[in-house]
């Protein structure tokens, strides 16, 4: 595959900072509409329930108004009453009905789209480049697989209800205003700039200040995560008051930007209430005005004022929640802007059919940094075990990285089989049985598979010092393994996978220890008959392989079998020299 420099290797954060982007609100839009295909249907039957229930719901305004006008009139018997009555207790079940039923179809939909979406964010931050995560940090990575989900999961109770009440009654009550006598409607025209100059601020303000917000969290999470991930460290350095000092700085940054939040939120209100007022009175006057004109009927200015309650009441209601549903859309497209990062460049060439690997002229830098790789050109037959040798920063990690596309070069071509798998020297055990970390690479393995793997790689000795076998929890919490009984675990683990192209990235670095032999026959047995690509951290590991390429300052400058390289006198012979004097 090939690729071009991505466009989140440029993302800035809210902060200003270096970090994963952030979806803009027509990019949201789009990706939630996209995302709700499907639910579109159930969508438009939800649209037309809202409005007929919230229509029904309004009878009982109207039937005020009338049975006031009657009484005025001194015709209101007991009859009228009763019959007003009923049709007023009629309209208010049926229209709370139908809004319930109209609140659970929005919820519905709302966490089905949800749902679709965390499955894609996560789906999507596994497949990350590795250098994007390292250079912005897992912190912000993991506030928006956690916080910002829980943020937008947590808003549906509170918001969905009083969002689909708050549209549909907006819509009827002003149209119902506009059909009962038009002065009233323009009267509340008149108002209305006020109402919108208020939410045109707030659209302008709030977002951004929300977005600051979770930014600032995310910060805050990083430092904590850093903090906890090198506690050794830390305890080792005596750091931890440093550290705590970090935290702390960042936990205020996060109280400053929430009085912010809640600063902006006090403001609006107060414009809201301003409008409020305005509203009342112009719907009062008008009334009053009509009535004093015969224009209009005492029952009818009633009915209008009753209308304009109804239509203030979704307004006040939408303030108590409208702090929660901006912190939901902040979050919202926090999420987004992870699930929209480029996977890649658009003229990434199919897989390689076979199992042989092939670089053509690629280039790679990590974000706006110098060039780690420089034009390399690679050829490895199928079947073949390349090593991959160097000095320090000569570009041998960045290599493997872009033949296991975990990165992506920013010029060049790469091709390699569709099954491969890839070791470094930090291997990771998950938190579940040994069963667990072994099934994760082949479900349908059975127990005898998973023996057989863990012989294989000489892990066996590991299992039998497992109280509870394949049954024995790992990771955090459970038992304790070795950096070399971890590394015997992947290896086994990588035996499962079954992959056509293997890469080493000094995945047996046990240099010096009791293990290096251990790991290194494993190793043998997982590779053999594989494409390999192994990135040596012992020069003895790379004699054994069937080739051998030496690079430098991003380049490959060397490239044969053992013997010849030594034979050559080049690099690769002056560090095997070093290599045997140092043993």
């Amino acid at each position: 595959m090939s690729g071009t420099s991505a466009g989140p290797g440029s993302a800035v954060s809210d902060a200003g900072l270096p970090g994963l982007p952030v979806a803009s609100g027509r990019e949201t839009v789009r990706e939630v509409w996209r995302l709700s295909r499907g639910h579109r249907l159930r969508l438009a039957a939800t649209g037309v329930l809202g409005i007929v229930s919230t229509g029904v719901d309004l009878i009982v305004s109207v039937a005020i108004g009338f049975l006031v006008d009657r009484v005025q009139a001194g015709a209101a018997d007991l009859a009228t009453v009763l019959t007003v009555t009923a049709v007023m207790v009629l309209s208010a079940v049926l229209g709370a009905a139908g809004t319930a039923l109209t609140i659970v179809l929005a919820t519905r939909v709302y966490h089905s789209i949800l749902a679709a979406l965390r499955e894609r964010l996560v789906g999507r931050a596994m497949t990350l480049p590795r250098h994007l995560v390292e250079r912005v940090g897992t912190g912000d990575l993991i506030s928006r697989s956690s916080d910002d989900v829980t943020a937008v999961a947590d808003a549906a109770p509170a918001v969905i209800p009083v969002l689909t009440v708050s549209a549909f009654t907006v819509v009827v009550s002003l149209g119902g205003l506009a059909a009962l006598e038009w002065p009233y409607a323009a009267a509340l025209a008149v108002v209305l700039p006020v109402y919108a100059q208020a939410v045109r601020w707030y659209l302008r303000v709030g977002p951004g200040v929300y977005r600051a917000e979770r930014t600032a969290m995310s910060a805050r999470a990083q430092q904590i995560l850093e903090s906890q991930r090198g506690h050794a460290t830390v305890l080792g350095f005596g750091l931890a008051e440093q550290r705590h000092r970090a935290v702390m700085t960042d936990s205020w940054r996060v109280a400053r930007q929430s009085l912010r939040a809640r600063t902006v939120l006090s403001m609006l209100n107060a414009r809201l209430n301003f409008g409020e007022c305005l509203s009342l009175a112009a719907v009062l006057v008008v009334g009053f005005v009509l009535v004093d004109h015969d224009a209009s009927t005492v029952g009818g200015a009633t009915t209008a004022m009753l209308l304009v309650l109804r239509l203030l009441g979704p307004v006040n209601q939408l303030l108590l929640v409208i702090d929660t549903l901006q912190s939901a859309l902040a979050s919202l497209s926090r999420m987004i802007g992870v699930v929209t990062i480029p996977c890649g460049s658009p003229d990434v060439p199919a897989q390689a059919a076979g199992t042989a690997v092939r670089l053509e002229g690629v280039s790679f830098r990590y974000g706006e940094g110098p060039r780690v790789l420089d034009g390399v050109t690679l050829a490895i037959p199928a079947g073949q075990r390349v090593a991959v040798v160097g000095v320090s920063g000569a570009g041998k990690t960045t290599l493997a990285g872009v033949v296991a596309g975990t990165h992506l070069p920013e010029a060049g071509r790469v091709t390699r089989p569709s099954r491969t798998a890839m070791i470094t020297q930090e291997v990771h055990v998950f938190a579940g049985t040994l069963r667990d970390n072994l099934t994760l690479a082949a479900p349908g393995a059975t127990d005898r598979d998973l023996h057989a793997a863990l012989e294989a790689t000489g892990a066996a000795s590991v299992l039998a010092v497992l109280p509870d076998g394949l049954d024995t929890p790992l990771g955090v919490g459970g038992h304790p393994l070795t950096d070399a009984q971890a590394q015997q675990l992947a290896l086994a683990r990588l035996l499962l996978t079954d992959a056509d192209l293997v890469i080493l990235d000094e995945a047996t670095a046990e240099a010096g220890s009791a293990y290096a032999g251990h790991l290194d026959r494993a190793a043998d047995v997982v590779l053999a008959g594989r494409t390999a690509v192994v990135v040596a951290h012992r020069l003895s590991q790379a004699a054994t392989c069937d080739r051998i390429v030496v690079m430098e300052r991003g380049r490959i400058i060397e490239t044969g079998t053992h013997g010849e390289l030594v034979d050559a006198g080049g690099v690769y012979a002056g560090l095997w020299t070093a290599w045997e004097t140092a043993r």
